[in-house]
């Protein structure tokens, strides 16, 4: 499995750190380009799925939410976000540079508040905590592992609850997909089955993998528990914002929400899509016809706001003051690298002994000419 992985170089190998976007390459813009394609198509089918509501039904909707539903749904956000700072340091440990948590909470928590709304997670991320981490000592050839170990941890998460939804509630998948429900559990099954595998090469220590300049290992057995606990507990928490943030009354169950969720989020990150803008309300429209369209996407609206828009305001706070502090400290060293060059510099002891003497020599030169001239 290529990706279950981290990267370590080879004994031997220097590898230069580049710098991680050097040029924008042409795939940048295609990808850019199928999240704006994304977002047009997935707004127009809204669009036409949202024909009918009025402005009043979804005012009435936000007022069904009770207090402490709201309250819950909080809670579940800064869960979630706990969770993905947990990411972060689970793949330094497993570098080997663990760090203070207060900085990896930072940093991770601006990684996701920007990725999330900006789409191409993996891409816009690696910039994000390239910038943070190198300040740590941390080398591109480094954080290009961590941003590769992260976004495994989130494909493990996805695919081990992904799979137990498929066991648990096959009906829920076949309906949405249309398929049987005994196809919709062997593909659960499957699933399942990967990640019992990923957890056996950890265990058994399986051999190590050389692509190139670098090795391709399965993580020791208590980083994988780490992963097997915090990328669940993400996505058990996001969903639980969108199932807080429906009425009691009505409400599918969690379980449904949380299958739901897991399909329409994994097809918003794969469509490139800001933030799944659309995309997100769509599926979610479609895949719950029982339950009114209005509290639907009054539920999605409430978890923009919690798990996207209102973090992306305080990591633009966060990446201000670290930049801000950065070129404090800039300024600072040049200034200290100025000071001693522009100081006068006092002469030497031996210069002036040196001084002292031509000195003296002169003198005796001096009066040695007058004697002369005055015997002639």
């Amino acid at each position: 499995m290529p990706n279950d992985v981290g990267l370590e170089e080879e004994a031997g190998t220097e590898i230069a750190p580049p710098p991680l976007r050097k040029a924008k390459a042409w795939t940048d813009y295609a990808w850019s380009a199928i999240g704006i394609i994304a977002v047009l198509g997935a707004g127009y089918m809204l669009y036409k799925e949202l024909a009918g509501i009025s402005p009043r039904d979804v005012s009435r909707a936000f007022a069904l939410i009770a207090r402490e539903r709201w309250t819950l749904a909080i809670c579940s956000t800064l869960i979630a976000y706990a969770a993905l700072a947990w990411y972060d340091r689970i793949a330094l440990l497993h570098l080997g540079k663990p760090l203070n948590w207060l900085f990896i909470s930072l940093t991770s928590f601006t990684t996701y508040a920007l990725s999330h709304n900006i789409g191409a997670s993996v891409f816009s991320g690696a910039a994000v905590r390239y910038r943070a981490y190198s300040t740590k000592g941390l080398t591109a050839t480094e954080v290009g592992v961590l941003v590769m170990f992260t976004a495994f941890t989130f494909f493990l998460g996805t695919i081990l609850l992904g799979g137990l939804v498929l066991v648990g509630e096959p009906q829920l998948v076949a309906r949405l997909l249309h398929v049987n429900r005994d196809v919709a559990r062997l593909v659960g099954s499957i699933m399942l089955g990967a990640v019992a595998l990923y957890v056996a090469g950890s265990l058994l220590e399986l051999p190590t993998l050389a692509l190139g300049g670098c090795k391709i290992t399965y993580p020791r057995p208590h980083i994988v528990l780490r992963q097997l606990i915090a990328a669940p507990l993400e996505l058990l928490c996001a969903a639980a914002i969108i199932y807080f943030a429906m009425p009691a009354h009505g409400n599918p169950g969690y379980f449904v929400v949380l299958g739901v969720f897991l399909a329409s989020f994994s097809v918003a990150l794969i469509s490139h899509a800001p933030g799944g803008l659309g995309v997100l309300e769509f599926l979610f429209i479609k895949a719950m016809p029982e339950v009114p369209k209005a509290e639907v996407l009054v539920a999605l609206l409430i978890f923009r706001l919690l798990y996207l828009i209102v973090p992306l305001a305080i990591g633009l706070v966060v990446v201000t003051v670290f930049e801000k502090g950065r070129l404090a400290e800039t300024l600072r060293a040049r200034t200290a690298a100025a000071a001693p060059a522009a100081q006068p510099q006092a002469p030497g002891a031996s210069n002036v002994v040196q001084l002292k003497h031509a000195a003296r020599q002169a003198r005796k030169g001096g009066g040695g000419g007058q004697d002369s001239g005055t015997s002639l």
